[in-house]
């Protein structure tokens, strides 16, 4: 079989199932079956490259799991985050790249918070693969960061992200709540989080959401803003003054969000753009 009319075929059979990027998903299926780049995919493609019998074989069976719209991270079980990649799978929720605007500005900001006696601390809630905590961690050498995930299946996968990505990092298997209530005396520097916001009745049309990221990961109750109102309800206590809070939400929660950040008595609010201009996490100091 001729690589080039795998592809295409992959591409158009991925197209009518509803896929929103048929022809790179079909190039990164192929690149996983081979352990190649997608690059090199398409270069031995337009050399006029064959695919062997057994990749042929492997590469099917992914075809047909994406056409059911399995999300393509679950089938190459990796999903990238800006300079890394992540291992991903049923139970956790899959990283999206509008979370690398947070990711970006919050390493910022770890860089240039000053450091107390203590060193800079910065806690991760949570935090699902552990994408943010991994991302300050690599670029702020000295930061000390631990990360909160309450979900079982979730924390396997950022145990084993963590051990590879950002070994130094502390990892807590614990409810928000539970967290919250025993770590009142300790001070951190910068709190990052990408809580569910979903609100509860909102019913989305993108199956690779819809059936297959986690429910706990997603909805966020009535307003999708429960988990926000509980975090903001121990956050000030264990954030030193001057230090800086950062959530992530919906393009349509920024105002919602700003009013919890000022009534939890946050000040120096502000809502910024992920990378294509919507409105995607809110930050705010603490007097």
């Amino acid at each position: 079989m001729e690589l080039l009319d795998v592809l295409r075929d992959i591409s158009q059979r991925l197209n009518t199932a509803g896929v929103p990027s048929p022809s790179v998903d079909a190039e990164r299926l192929a690149s996983h079956v081979l352990g190649i780049p997608r690059g090199e995919v398409l270069a031995r493609a337009h050399r006029g490259g064959d695919l062997e019998t057994h990749h042929g074989e492997a590469l099917e069976a992914l075809v047909v799991r994406r056409e059911k719209r399995e999300p393509l991270q679950h089938l190459t079980g990796n999903a990238p985050f800006l300079s890394f990649e992540v291992s991903v799978g049923p139970g956790v929720f899959v990283p999206r790249p509008e979370t690398e605007s947070m990711a970006l500005r919050a390493i910022d900001q770890a860089q240039t918070l000053a450091v107390g006696e203590h060193g800079l601390r910065v806690l991760d809630l949570c935090a699902g693969s552990g994408v943010l905590g991994i991302a300050i961690a690599r670029e702020v050498p000295h930061a000390q960061v631990t990360a909160v995930e309450v979900s079982p299946e979730a924390f396997g996968y950022l145990e084993i992200n963590t051990q590879a990505l950002a070994p130094e990092n502390t990892l807590v298997n614990e409810d928000l709540g539970i967290f919250g209530a025993h770590c009142l005396d300790d001070s951190f520097d910068l709190v990052v989080a990408n809580p569910p916001y979903v609100p509860k009745d909102l019913v989305t049309n993108d199956p690779e959401v819809a059936d297959f990221d986690p429910p706990l990961a997603l909805f966020g109750g009535e307003d999708g803003l429960d988990v926000v109102r509980e975090i903001l309800g121990f956050a000030p206590s264990i954030l030193r003054p001057g230090g800086v809070i950062m959530i992530e939400h919906s393009n349509l929660q920024g105002e919602s969000v700003k009013a919890l950040l000022h009534e939890a008595g946050f000040r120096a609010i502000s809502t910024e753009q992920d990378l294509v201009g919507r409105d995607r996490f809110t930050q705010g100091f603490l007097p």
